[in-house]
């Protein structure tokens, strides 16, 4: 079958390559949803994004940021037509599966300092033993300092890591299943083993620690309290393959979709219905908290919009989700030849270099937790996609009852939005590294600009 790769010969290779080197300097910058969050706005004042709580009277044309709580983000361009008519939207979520570190998360054992963790999202936990892995944060101290940290990622910088039982000791490890050959409460943190000065010190090793904590960060034990810190993969991310056609990097779930939502919405001028970018938080723990897409912030958004533009009332608000269109950016399982058994059989599944992929519905075992999208919606998405010379596949997650998985999809249908997923199929989601093709990640974001100029 012929791939998309056969668009781009000679010179059509360069903007490709250009943009997926662009998207890799991004992932190196943004690998917390904090982070995303803050280079996404640095992009967006580059492009004439202004704060949409400091704006005022606004016009066609006019383009402006929602940042809620510096841990999701909704970007809008301001259409020609009333806002009341409808949003064309892109939707991705920014945190990924990771180690979080738990509120009182230090303390010694056998001579080694170690964080204790919890982790979050739907991880394999024996994948995350052995790792080189960073630390990512911020500190909120009392007197309403903030103390952001990032170690690990310098190539001077120290590393963490969780150990692994040898192999000459491993063999009740070794007949475990895959779910119990790590334990969470197993993911402890190694981050330190020489002892601080003092004979009376009854955790030496935790005490130089703290110690150092104090000196290069001004933070105490206490402070950890009200901190929020990720234990995440070190590293930087790669070209993958010896044609370097594949990005290898952690978090391509979802900051693929998101870094190519993003640009699309930064090239939008005077479109003919306001384009939005919704950049969530909290989706691969349900979405739930007040950064997560099942709360308000959306609408408070859309309705702060509408106020400044001089069209809002409640029924507006109301007409105007109607109204709207969504692509769910969101990522996709691609055709993996180790494993074709998981694998939807009689062309149902994505397979890499074949373009964006369409998800009418995600959810697992008779389609639970779907969105499902009505075909009038995809049959006007076909013909976008057509028009614009998009490559584009549709795919179900993987085999029936092998598994599943969902979007924030089905929350924005539930506002009355029209909703389909849209994004870039992967392999080895939730790992520690996950894997992308270049092409499908150029044609998202072609699919992108597409939707947002051209969708009514």
């Amino acid at each position: 079958m012929e791939t998309a790769w056969s668009k781009y010969t000679g010179s059509k290779m360069k903007p490709l390559m250009d943009f997926a080197d662009d998207y890799k300097k991004f992932l190196n910058a943004s690998k917390s949803e904090r982070e995303v969050v803050k280079s996404s706005i640095e992009l967006a004042k580059k492009a004439g994004f202004k704060d949409l709580s400091k704006a005022t009277k606004l016009k066609a044309g006019d383009k402006v940021y929602y940042n809620n709580r510096g841990k999701s983000l909704v970007l809008f361009v301001v259409g020609k037509e009333k806002i009341e008519n409808g949003l064309n939207i892109l939707g991705a979520h920014i945190d990924s599966p990771r180690l979080d570190l738990k509120q009182n998360p230090l303390y010694e054992d056998g001579g080694i300092a170690l964080f204790d963790t919890h982790y979050y999202g739907g991880i394999k936990k024996y994948q995350w033993v052995a790792q080189p892995l960073s630390l990512h944060g911020v500190v909120c101290k009392k007197d309403g300092t903030k103390v952001d940290i990032v170690i690990g990622e310098k190539d001077d910088d120290p590393i963490f890591g969780i150990s692994d039982l040898l192999i000459h000791l491993a063999a009740d490890q070794m007949a475990k299943t895959g779910a119990k050959v790590v334990e969470g409460e197993d993911l402890n943190v190694f981050v330190g083993s020489i002892p601080a000065k003092g004979k009376d010190e009854k955790e030496p090793v935790k005490k130089a620690i703290l110690d150092l904590l104090k000196k290069e960060y001004d933070i105490e034990e206490a402070d950890f309290v009200s901190a929020e810190f990720e234990m995440l993969p070190a590293g930087k991310a790669r070209d993958y393959g010896f044609d370097s056609s594949m990005v290898f990097a952690y978090g391509q779930d979802d900051k693929v979709c998101a870094y190519t939502s993003l640009r699309a919405i930064l090239e939008m001028d005077k479109p003919n219905r306001t384009s939005c970018c919704i950049l969530s938080d909290k989706e691969e723990v349900g979405s739930q908290g007040n950064t997560g897409m099942q709360s308000r912030a959306f609408e408070n958004a859309i309705a702060e919009l509408m106020n400044k533009k001089g069209e809002y009332n409640e029924l507006a608000l109301r007409h105007c989700l109607t109204n709207s269109m969504m692509l769910s950016s969101d990522v996709s399982a691609a055709f993996d030849p180790n494993y074709p058994s998981a694998s939807s059989p009689n062309n149902n599944n994505a397979y890499f270099g074949r373009g964006i992929v369409f998800n009418k519905y995600t959810g697992s075992r008779g389609k639970g937790g779907s969105n499902d999208a009505n075909p009038e919606f995809i049959a006007k998405i076909r013909k976008v996609m057509d028009d614009n010379k998009v490559a584009f596949q549709t795919s179900e997650l993987g085999r029936v009852d092998q598994g599943g998985g969902g979007t924030i999809a089905y929350i924005l249908a539930n506002l009355d939005i029209e909703v389909i997923d849209a994004g870039i199929a992967l392999h080895n989601m939730h790992a520690c590294y996950e894997v992308a093709s270049k092409v499908d990640i150029y044609e998202a974001y072609r699919a992108y600009v597409a939707f947002l100029k051209d969708m009514k």
